[in-house]
């Protein structure tokens, strides 16, 4: 019923451009490389497209899992020294935002990679929620594979629904370098009414899986959004494990971010600090981590429950894998060790003979041993047998076989 709700919710959360603004042209001269043209069916607004003979663009088609042949744009930068992978938001696609690649990666200093949706551009399939997955999953092979770029040089990009493939690969990748959420959203459900629960059919479950992200979490958002509320940022940002200074552009919409001056300014400083991370900086972030996990550990120190004891100063008693002793110093049952039972008090239920615990008859327990305090007044009456006549002082009354009537009885 979940999968059914899911695939209905994925019907009204997609809309690709239609018709795409772009088309592809496979390779017949040019060396074998595919090429980007204008569609010319499409009806929107002419946007500035590659040139063939552009050797900083790859035009790459990508198999992802669920049979789509995916299609992404890989822009070069000499000087870069990390790559961004560019999820981008609804109602776009690649041909939209190629003069904007081109800027971020210049004013960046990165390598980019952008690519479109199942169903949306010049991919094939059918948009929904599990094929972007598979889509970004592709698209991060193929940089593995074909240009060699390991998580650690990564920087994961997601603008409104693309972040929700966007942390669905970074709750995968523990070394990643860091991650942009731009417009984001909570839940696919949460963009069209407030709800405190996560259902089943909702989709892009952002708000489960920003805990699981370790990398540092840059968070954009327009204060002024009427698609997605700024709240859905604001709180993606205060659940993030290792939140990046938000930037909250005030007056700022859901599509126009890119127009204001701060936005390049501050994804500059925040790519600029990811490069000069080194790998003894991101391992010591990482001690530091486990180091306040471990301590906020340390009052529940482990999970074995503990009978308290009646004294109320023992009310809170250290773990038994600590040492089985409670705070208080003057309960008579506190162990001196936690591999003996020995009382610290000498004058309390413990005999004083060692020989007194062990009785001589298992059906009566009378000490064998004359010097206990309780013994019978006869020493010879210091060894009962295991009868009825363990009671019969016979070494007091002459032989009889009852004492019950003499003054001697003991």
């Amino acid at each position: 019923m979940g999968c059914m709700c899911s695939t209905l919710a994925s019907k009204f959360a997609f809309f690709p451009p239609s018709p795409p603004t772009y088309k592809i042209l496979h390779p017949e001269t040019n060396d074998g490389k595919l090429t980007v043209v204008a569609s010319p069916s499409s009806t929107t607004t002419s946007f500035p497209l590659p040139h063939a003979d552009d050797n900083s663009l790859d035009v790459l088609l990508i198999d992802n899992k669920r049979g789509s042949k995916i299609v992404a744009f890989y822009l070069r930068n000499p000087y870069a020294r990390l790559t961004l992978l560019y999820s981008h938001g609804n109602a776009a696609d690649l041909g939209q935002l190629y003069d904007l690649f081109v800027q971020l990666k210049v004013a960046l200093r990165v390598n980019l990679i952008g690519y479109d949706y199942s169903g949306y551009g010049a991919s094939t399939g059918k948009p929904s929620e599990e094929n972007t997955y598979a889509d970004i999953e592709a698209v991060y092979e193929c940089l593995e594979t074909e240009y060699g770029v390991s998580q650690e040089d990564l920087i994961l990009y997601g603008q409104s629904v693309g972040s929700g493939p966007t942390l669905h690969l970074a709750s995968k990748l523990p070394r990643l370098r860091g991650v942009v959420l731009h417009s984001a959203i909570l839940s696919g459900l949460r963009v069209v009414c407030h709800v405190k629960f996560t259902f089943c059919f909702d989709i892009y479950k952002n708000i489960n899986k920003i805990k699981n992200v370790k990398c540092p979490v840059l968070v954009i958002h327009g204060t002024e959004d009427d698609i997605v509320n700024w709240l859905h940022g604001n709180g993606l940002w205060e659940m993030a494990r290792d939140p990046y200074e938000p930037l909250w552009i005030k007056g700022g919409g859901h599509c126009n971010l890119e127009l204001y001056p701060d936005y390049i300014r501050h994804l500059c400083r925040f790519i600029q600090e990811m490069e000069n991370i080194t790998t003894e900086i991101r391992l010591k972030k990482i001690r530091q981590n486990m180091h306040v996990h471990k301590r906020s550990c340390a009052s529940h120190c482990c999970r074995v429950k503990v009978c308290r004891p009646k004294c109320p100063e023992c009310s809170i008693p250290k773990c038994v894998k600590c040492s089985w002793r409670p705070k208080c110093s003057s309960c008579c049952w506190k162990p001196k060790c936690s591999s003996c039972w020995k009382p610290k008090c000498s004058s309390c239920w413990k005999p004083k003979c060692s020989s007194c615990w062990k009785p001589k008859c298992s059906s009566c327990w009378k000490p064998s041993c004359i010097k206990c305090c309780w013994r019978p007044k006869s020493l010879k009456c210091a060894g009962p047998s295991c009868c009825i006549t363990c009671f019969q002082w016979r070494c007091c009354v002459g032989g009889t076989q009852s004492g019950l009537d003499r003054r001697q009885d003991g």
